[in-house]
């Protein structure tokens, strides 16, 4: 599985659209562990764009603080799970997280939606 989240300065950005890097990793599911891990600039933010990339990247999941409802809708479209309200944090240690189930998620991830 790979699992992708947006990053600025080593932890995970609040907006998704607006971060500096993209950092994928791909992961086993099974032994719980992260094989290999990527940085990657993204294109300019424009609707459906970021989406369409990181799928054709091949990622699975995106772990996020906040994402516009639209966006959303776009990963869905490409058969990417979102996780929204992640809690701040160092890209690798939520990875870790998310494949243990221990992942700190902001119960009211509803609230920290973007509105575009």
């Amino acid at each position: 599985m790979k699992i992708a989240l947006p990053a600025a300065n080593g932890q995970l950005c609040a907006h998704f659209g607006h971060c500096e890097k993209f950092v994928i990793m791909d992961t086993d599911d099974v032994t719980k562990t992260i094989l290999n891990t990527i940085e990657v600039v993204p294109p300019p933010h424009e609707p459906g764009v970021l989406p369409k990339w990181l799928h054709e990247l091949g990622v699975d999941v995106i772990l996020a603080g906040s994402m516009g409802m639209r966006a959303q809708q776009f990963f869905q479209q490409y058969g990417i799970k979102v996780v929204v309200g992640v809690v701040d944090g160092q890209p690798k240690a939520l990875v870790l997280d998310w494949l243990k189930g221990t992942l700190m998620v902001d119960s009211n991830a509803g609230s920290h939606v973007c509105d575009h």
